[in-house]
Protein backbone atom coordinates (compact mmCIF):
# COMPACT_ATOMS: atom_id res chain seq x y z
CA UNK A 1 0.00 0.00 0.00
CA UNK A 2 2.88 2.42 1.08
CA UNK A 3 4.72 1.32 -2.07
CA UNK A 4 2.03 1.86 -4.53
CA UNK A 5 1.15 5.28 -2.79
CA UNK A 6 4.37 6.03 -3.47
CA UNK A 7 4.86 5.00 -6.96
CA UNK A 8 1.04 7.34 -7.31
CA UNK A 9 2.86 10.35 -6.43
CA UNK A 10 6.19 9.78 -8.82
CA UNK A 11 3.87 9.50 -11.25
CA UNK A 12 2.14 12.45 -9.98
CA UNK A 13 5.16 14.79 -10.02
CA UNK A 14 6.50 13.12 -13.30
CA UNK A 15 3.35 14.40 -15.07
CA UNK A 16 3.22 17.41 -13.33
CA UNK A 17 6.91 18.32 -14.26
CA UNK A 18 6.61 17.17 -17.78
CA UNK A 19 3.05 19.84 -18.37
CA UNK A 20 4.78 22.18 -17.02
CA UNK A 21 8.05 22.05 -18.83
CA UNK A 22 5.71 22.12 -22.09
CA UNK A 23 4.09 24.90 -21.16
CA UNK A 24 7.39 26.97 -20.84
CA UNK A 25 8.21 25.32 -24.09
CA UNK A 26 4.89 26.71 -25.70
CA UNK A 27 5.27 30.34 -23.24
CA UNK A 28 9.56 30.46 -25.01
CA UNK A 29 7.64 30.16 -28.62
CA UNK A 30 5.11 32.99 -27.92
CA UNK A 31 2.02 31.71 -26.38
CA UNK A 32 0.98 34.40 -23.41
CA UNK A 33 -0.14 33.38 -20.38
CA UNK A 34 -1.77 36.28 -17.56
CA UNK A 35 -1.38 35.02 -13.88
CA UNK A 36 -2.70 32.33 -11.71
CA UNK A 37 -3.77 30.34 -14.34
CA UNK A 38 -5.23 26.69 -13.88
CA UNK A 39 -4.45 24.54 -16.65
CA UNK A 40 -5.99 20.99 -16.17
CA UNK A 41 -4.13 17.80 -17.67
CA UNK A 42 -4.83 16.39 -21.44
CA UNK A 43 -4.97 20.08 -23.00
CA UNK A 44 -3.85 20.89 -26.49
CA UNK A 45 -2.66 24.99 -27.86
CA UNK A 46 -1.51 24.74 -31.38
CA UNK A 47 2.02 24.14 -31.19
CA UNK A 48 2.59 25.76 -34.37
CA UNK A 49 0.95 29.19 -34.01
CA UNK A 50 1.25 29.50 -30.21
CA UNK A 51 2.01 32.83 -30.59
CA UNK A 52 -1.35 33.67 -31.56
CA UNK A 53 -2.45 32.93 -28.42
CA UNK A 54 -3.21 34.52 -25.13
CA UNK A 55 -4.93 33.61 -21.88
CA UNK A 56 -5.95 35.95 -19.63
CA UNK A 57 -5.35 36.04 -15.41
CA UNK A 58 -7.04 33.78 -13.14
CA UNK A 59 -8.79 31.53 -16.40
CA UNK A 60 -9.26 27.91 -15.71
CA UNK A 61 -8.94 25.57 -18.54
CA UNK A 62 -10.31 22.22 -17.93
CA UNK A 63 -9.27 18.85 -19.57
CA UNK A 64 -9.01 17.69 -23.22
CA UNK A 65 -9.28 21.60 -24.29
CA UNK A 66 -7.65 22.43 -27.33
CA UNK A 67 -6.99 25.88 -28.47
CA UNK A 68 -6.20 25.66 -32.42
CA UNK A 69 -5.04 28.96 -33.84
CA UNK A 70 -4.83 27.87 -37.70
CA UNK A 71 -6.95 25.81 -40.04
CA UNK A 72 -5.29 23.97 -42.66
CA UNK A 73 -8.96 22.93 -45.00
CA UNK A 74 -7.19 25.27 -47.30
CA UNK A 75 -3.87 24.05 -47.75
CA UNK A 76 -4.58 21.41 -50.57
CA UNK A 77 -7.10 23.45 -52.52
CA UNK A 78 -5.11 26.55 -52.39
CA UNK A 79 -1.80 26.01 -51.10
CA UNK A 80 -2.36 27.89 -47.61
CA UNK A 81 -3.40 27.54 -44.27
CA UNK A 82 -6.18 30.03 -42.66
CA UNK A 83 -4.26 31.08 -39.44
CA UNK A 84 -5.75 33.59 -36.57
CA UNK A 85 -5.51 34.63 -33.09
CA UNK A 86 -6.87 33.20 -30.22
CA UNK A 87 -7.37 35.70 -27.49
CA UNK A 88 -9.02 34.53 -24.30
CA UNK A 89 -9.93 37.01 -21.55
CA UNK A 90 -9.39 37.02 -17.72
CA UNK A 91 -11.16 35.02 -15.45
CA UNK A 92 -12.83 32.57 -17.78
CA UNK A 93 -13.45 29.06 -17.13
CA UNK A 94 -13.36 26.88 -20.62
CA UNK A 95 -15.14 23.45 -19.50
CA UNK A 96 -13.95 19.72 -20.60
CA UNK A 97 -13.59 18.87 -24.04
CA UNK A 98 -13.95 22.86 -25.23
CA UNK A 99 -12.90 23.51 -28.97
CA UNK A 100 -11.20 26.91 -29.32
CA UNK A 101 -10.57 27.76 -33.48
CA UNK A 102 -9.24 30.61 -34.88
CA UNK A 103 -9.92 34.15 -35.28
CA UNK A 104 -11.83 34.02 -31.75
CA UNK A 105 -11.93 36.35 -28.72
CA UNK A 106 -13.46 35.06 -25.15
CA UNK A 107 -14.42 38.30 -23.49
CA UNK A 108 -13.47 37.90 -19.42
CA UNK A 109 -15.65 36.78 -16.83
CA UNK A 110 -17.14 33.82 -19.27
CA UNK A 111 -18.11 30.46 -18.96
CA UNK A 112 -17.55 28.15 -21.88
CA UNK A 113 -19.69 24.50 -21.67
CA UNK A 114 -18.56 21.09 -21.42
CA UNK A 115 -18.24 19.96 -25.39
CA UNK A 116 -18.45 23.15 -27.49
CA UNK A 117 -16.47 24.87 -30.21
CA UNK A 118 -16.38 28.04 -30.26
CA UNK A 119 -16.43 29.72 -33.70
CA UNK A 120 -17.27 33.05 -32.97
CA UNK A 121 -16.20 35.81 -30.19
CA UNK A 122 -17.92 35.55 -26.89
CA UNK A 123 -18.70 38.37 -25.00
CA UNK A 124 -17.49 39.40 -21.70
CA UNK A 125 -19.69 37.95 -18.57
CA UNK A 126 -21.18 35.32 -21.15
CA UNK A 127 -22.38 31.89 -20.26
CA UNK A 128 -21.88 29.81 -24.08
CA UNK A 129 -22.58 26.15 -24.73
CA UNK A 130 -23.10 24.04 -27.85
CA UNK A 131 -21.90 23.46 -31.26
CA UNK A 132 -21.38 26.27 -32.61
CA UNK A 133 -21.14 27.60 -29.48
CA UNK A 134 -24.13 30.03 -28.64
CA UNK A 135 -24.76 32.69 -25.30
CA UNK A 136 -27.58 31.14 -23.53
CA UNK A 137 -26.97 33.78 -20.71
CA UNK A 138 -25.05 36.39 -18.75
CA UNK A 139 -22.90 35.42 -15.71
CA UNK A 140 -25.17 37.31 -13.38
CA UNK A 141 -28.26 35.53 -14.73
CA UNK A 142 -27.03 32.46 -14.28
CA UNK A 143 -25.00 33.52 -11.07
CA UNK A 144 -28.88 33.91 -9.69
CA UNK A 145 -30.12 30.89 -11.05
CA UNK A 146 -27.47 28.12 -9.06
CA UNK A 147 -27.39 30.52 -5.92
CA UNK A 148 -31.37 30.46 -5.87
CA UNK A 149 -30.77 26.44 -6.18
CA UNK A 150 -28.06 26.11 -3.95
CA UNK A 151 -30.21 27.81 -1.30
CA UNK A 152 -32.49 24.81 -0.91
CA UNK A 153 -28.89 22.45 -0.53
CA UNK A 154 -26.08 21.68 1.40
CA UNK A 155 -23.08 23.13 0.18
CA UNK A 156 -20.16 20.03 0.97
CA UNK A 157 -17.05 21.22 2.57
CA UNK A 158 -13.67 20.08 1.28
CA UNK A 159 -14.21 17.04 3.77
CA UNK A 160 -16.34 15.65 0.78
CA UNK A 161 -13.40 16.03 -1.75
CA UNK A 162 -12.53 12.61 -3.12
CA UNK A 163 -9.47 11.47 -1.34
CA UNK A 164 -11.43 11.87 1.87
CA UNK A 165 -14.83 10.00 0.41
CA UNK A 166 -16.30 6.80 2.70
CA UNK A 167 -19.06 5.50 1.57
CA UNK A 168 -20.76 7.31 4.17
CA UNK A 169 -20.01 10.63 2.35
CA UNK A 170 -21.01 9.42 -0.65
CA UNK A 171 -24.32 8.48 0.01
CA UNK A 172 -24.99 11.81 1.75
CA UNK A 173 -23.88 13.07 -1.51
CA UNK A 174 -25.99 11.16 -3.82
CA UNK A 175 -29.19 11.98 -1.32
CA UNK A 176 -28.48 15.64 -1.50
CA UNK A 177 -28.56 15.73 -5.26
CA UNK A 178 -31.82 13.82 -5.91
CA UNK A 179 -32.86 14.12 -9.19
CA UNK A 180 -30.95 18.03 -9.30
CA UNK A 181 -27.78 19.02 -8.96
CA UNK A 182 -25.23 19.77 -5.80
CA UNK A 183 -22.58 21.28 -4.77
CA UNK A 184 -18.98 20.86 -3.19
CA UNK A 185 -16.37 23.56 -2.43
Amino acid sequence: MILNSLFNKSYQYLLKNKRQRYISSLVKKGLKLGKNISIIEDFFFDPSHCFLISIGSNTTISPNVRLIAHDASTKKILGYTKIGKIDIGENCFLGDSVIVLPKVKIGSNSIIGSGSVVTKDIPPNSIVAGNPAKVISNLDEYKNKIKNIAENKKVFDKEYHIEKLDNEKRKEIIQSIGNSIGFIV
